[in-house]
């Protein structure tokens, strides 16, 4: 009996096939693209709900200086009006309480002092 040595040859294994994406796995790839998108959304609308109050904060400012503004006119006419109103009141009181009238500007005289 011969004995007859066999030269064993390693074959390299044909490489595995992937496991494709289970539907479970695509569910929840596709559940977190939505969750972003939601997440854009809203911060879009922050965004937009920021510069609508930035808009109207810049148009009552704007109300409060014509406000302020009225009210310092406002006031100068007040003071032009009462001054109107005292010079009218003084005369009156001395015609009246007191008897003074305005002098006659042709009556009126100048002195001249020499230098």
């Amino acid at each position: 009996m011969t004995v007859v040595a066999q030269e064993t040859v390693a074959v390299p294994a044909a490489p595995k096939p992937r496991p494709r994406a289970s539907a479970r796995h695509q569910r929840r790839v596709a559940g977190g693209a939505l969750w972003i998108v939601v997440g854009a959304i809203l911060l879009a609308g922050v965004v937009a709900l920021n510069v609508a109050v930035l808009q109207l904060n810049l148009r009552l400012d704007d109300l409060a200086r014509q406000r302020t503004n009225l009210r310092d006119e406002n006031a100068g006419l007040q003071s032009e009006i009462s001054s109107a109103a005292a010079n009218a009141k003084i005369q009156q009181a001395a015609l009246h309480g007191l008897g003074v009238v305005p002098a006659d500007p042709s009556q009126t005289t100048y002195v001249r002092i020499a230098p």
